[in-house]
C-alpha cells in the first residue's frame, strides 16, 4: 500500500494538478484534500513518528502562510498556495529549500515561455482551444501549478519516502 501511495498516488495527483491548472487555471480543492488524506494514510505506513509528522505539519503551515501572503496581493492563485502547502506536507522540512529552488526555476522558465507565447500569433486552430486562448490572454496569470508539479516530480525520487520503501 505504501508503495502505491509513494510511487503512483502522489505523482498522479501532482500531474492532475498541473494539467488542471493548465487547462482551467484552477486546482480543485478535492485534489488538495486528497493529497492531505494520502499523507495521513502514508505517514503511519512509512513509520513516521509523531515528531516526524509534526515537522511535516510545520512545513505545511509555513508554506501555507507564505502562499497566502503571496496570494493576498495577487502574485499567485489560491489553488497554487494550497497545492504548495499540501506538497510541503508530504515533503517535510528537509528538502524545502531545494524544492523552492526547483519550482522557482521551473516557474521562471514557464513564465518566460508564456510571455513568448503571448507575443506570438498562434495559428487559428490553436486559438480555438479554450485553454490555449486563455493562456494567450495577457490579463490571465501563469498556471504555476505546472512549476510546482515539475519541481516536486524532479525532487520526489530523492525524498525519504523512497528510502522508506526499501
Amino acid at each position: 500500500m505504501l508503495e502505491t501511495l509513494v510511487v503512483v498516488f502522489l505523482p498522479a495527483l501532482v500531474v492532475v494538478a498541473a494539467v488542471s491548472d493548465l487547462l482551467t487555471m484552477t486546482i480543485p480543492n478535492r485534489l488538495v484534500l486528497g493529497l492531505a488524506a494520502g499523507f495521513a494514510l502514508a505517514a503511519p505506513l512509512a513509520g513516521l513518528t509523531v515528531d516526524d509528522i509534526l515537522w511535516h505539519l510545520a512545513a505545511c503551515g509555513i508554506v501555507l502562510a507564505a502562499g497566502f501572503a503571496m496570494f493576498a496581493p495577487g502574485w499567485i492563485g489560491g489553488g497554487d498556495a494550497k497545492l504548495a502547502a499540501a506538497l510541503a506536507l508530504w515533503l517535510g522540512m528537509e528538502p524545502l529549500l531545494t524544492w523552492f529552488t526547483l519550482f522557482a526555476l521551473f516557474g521562471g522558465a514557464l513564465t518566460f515561455a508564456i510571455l513568448y507565447y503571448r507575443k506570438a500569433t498562434p495559428p487559428v486552430a490553436v486559438m480555438r482551444l479554450g485553454w490555449a486562448a486563455r493562456l494567450h490572454d495577457p490579463s490571465v496569470g501563469v498556471p504555476y501549478g505546472i512549476a510546482l508539479a515539475a519541481g516536486t516530480l524532479l525532487l520526489w525520487p530523492q525524498t525519504n519516502w523512497f528510502a522508506s520503501l526499501t
